[in-house]
């Protein structure tokens, strides 16, 4: 009797335990969203959510009769973290900034569905206070906060901080709602701009160069132009700033870093942004990062730690309209939960790999119409000589979607494909692909990684000159891109034209993206990052002009110079 009495307690303890598992981990959460300028996260779990049942999303500007479909949502519960996060996960994109929304979601087989409204982020920021400093060469702190209702200016425009060497940073903030504008920033000691427990600050049309310290022969690790370590830090945005130079090289996968934590030839050395696992809901957009083969940085953006749920960039962030150049490593190093992290509309060249999406551990991630050009890796490089587009590894239970993205080959020198760079092959998991070129160099084994232990991938309708995993491609094309004589990238006037040619492979021969084909001619969209009979594409302090300055101004180049 007593065996049975604790056989029985045994059975009883497990139920409860496992129910009170499933009741933390798969409760109800009400829909709710997270706003930036053009993008609105979108979160919700309903009780009868299930694995087979997807959400059904439709949108439409308030005061609009029309509803538009966005991506349905996919069940995908995250279990046993210190974190609420919802089972349905996804963002509604290419909105127009400062409007309000209203909201759809359907759970397949419903009858009804819940509505809600959203707004977007206005360009417009309220002044309450403007300070104008004047040239300084000592460390610049920022301490006085302003309000959600009126932001404090600091305005640099034409003023210089140099530091000389002699600060840790041109400037300190420890404040929330602030705008830093048009400032020189050189010769921080280690960093040009060090953000602590901030939320709401807008770093605009900065130049910044000559930041960072030596550590033995090369450029210390970690240390970014704009830095951050602060678990707090929440809803920076940094807009139309140059960031270029810093004052060291990283070393390359070539050279040999005592640095380094462990003994491999792994790139060390500064960065253009550095946040440490911040809370998120950044937006980094319409920046130039660049510099010379003696100044090389590490990686442009990220965090150089691995947090399964924070990382770099955090959740509900936008990177997009940027041009980058010079890294010896990643220009993205994304290392953590990537929930709601949307990447669009970037250029990439002279660099290693595009793309490091090394832990997705929540999602979904968002990677749509980049341009990548050339990849390169000194002779004698641990690894290869150039890198892959979008590198994969570690936890990657989130969702990754990959749309209209274009792989350049200039002069044969381009990146290698997802996940796959000469021979080798990672781990995909949870990846959806459409309208893609990946075109990668000769002696790349695969468009797209075959790696066997590979699962929950779904490839199609893109643009490939060699292999793919089996049973995936089914709309695929299996050619090469041709573009016209005057394609290319222009680094003078920051843009781009990657059109293809009406003969070539690819043209209107994609497949519509609800939410995310925009701009095409036809019923189809064409493959790639750049539809045929649009303008070339503007990258950098110029691009989002239209927006910022507003939608009927005419941009003269005297504007521009004005405004930055």
């Amino acid at each position: 009797m007593k065996l049975h009495r604790l056989l029985y307690l045994l059975v009883i303890s497990i139920i409860i335990f496992t129910g009170c598992n499933l009741n933390r981990y798969n409760k109800e959460v009400n829909p709710f969203t997270i706003s930036t300028f053009n993008s609105i996260g979108i979160y919700w779990s309903p009780i009868e959510g299930t694995i087979s049942r997807d959400v059904i999303v439709n949108f439409r500007e308030k005061g609009e009769k029309e509803w538009n479909s966005a991506l349905s949502l996919k069940y995908n519960t995250i279990e046993r973290t210190n974190i609420e996060i919802a089972d349905y996960r996804g963002s509604i994109v290419n909105l127009l900034s400062g409007k309000e929304y209203e909201i759809s979601f359907l759970l397949e087989n419903s009858e009804k569905p819940t509505i809600i409204t959203a707004s977007t982020w206005s360009e417009e920021f309220p002044i309450g206070s403007t300070v104008i400093p004047k040239n300084l060469t000592t460390q610049y702190d920022i301490n006085k906060s302003g309000t959600k209702t009126g932001y404090r200016l600091i305005d640099g425009t034409g003023l210089t901080i140099d530091v000389n060497n002699g600060s840790e940073s041109c400037i300190n903030i420890t404040a929330n709602y602030v705008i830093i504008r048009g400032f020189k920033l050189v010769n921080g000691k280690k960093y040009a701009i060090k953000l602590n427990n901030c939320h709401n600050v807008i770093i605009e049309d900065c130049d910044i160069s000559n930041w960072g310290s030596l550590k033995n022969e090369f450029a210390t690790n970690n240390e970014g132009a704009i830095y951050s370590e602060s678990k707090e830090l929440k809803s920076i945005v940094v807009q139309r700033c140059r960031i270029h130079h810093p004052r060291y090289d990283a070393n390359s996968w070539a050279e040999f870093n005592s640095n380094a934590k462990s003994a491999t030839n792994q790139p060390q050395g500064q960065q253009g942004i550095t946040f440490k696992n911040s809370i998120g809901n950044h937006v980094f957009r319409y920046n130039e990062f660049w510099s010379d083969e003696e100044h090389k940085f590490s990686d442009i953006l990220g965090s150089c730690e691995d947090n399964v749920l924070n990382g770099f960039p955090g959740s509900d962030s936008d990177i997009y309209g940027n041009y980058f150049g010079d890294c010896w490593d990643n220009v993205i190093e994304l290392n953590g939960g990537n929930s709601n992290v949307r990447i669009w509309n970037n250029y990439m060249e002279n660099i290693y790999v595009g793309i490091a999406a090394t832990s997705t551990t929540i999602g979904p991630l968002y990677i749509w119409n980049n341009v990548v050009g050339n990849s390169f890796s000194p002779s004698g490089s641990q690894f290869w000589e150039y890198g892959l587009f979008v590198r994969m590894e570690n936890s990657q239970n989130g969702h990754k979607y990959f749309f209209n993205n274009t792989i350049l080959q200039p002069n044969g020198m381009g990146v290698g494909g997802i996940g796959t760079v000469e021979n080798f092959n990672l781990i995909l998991e949870n990846c959806t692909a459409r309208n893609n070129i990946l075109h990668v160099r000769e002696g790349t084994v695969n468009s797209i990684s075959r790696n066997k232990l590979s699962q929950n991938i779904d490839f199609d309708f893109d643009l490939i000159n060699t292999g793919y995993p089996n049973g995936q491609e089914i709309n695929g094309i299996n050619d090469k891109p041709i573009y016209s004589e005057y394609s290319g990238f222009n680094f003078n006037t920051m843009t781009g034209n990657f059109q293809l040619l009406k003969e070539s492979s690819g043209y209107q021969a994609g497949k519509v993206i609800p939410n995310f084909s925009i701009g095409f001619l036809g019923e189809r969209p064409d493959v790639g990052a750049h539809q045929f009979g649009q303008p070339d594409i503007q990258y950098g302090v110029r691009a989002g002009l239209r927006d910022y300055l507003g939608e009927n101004s005419e941009i003269s180049e005297s504007k521009i110079i004005d405004t930055y």
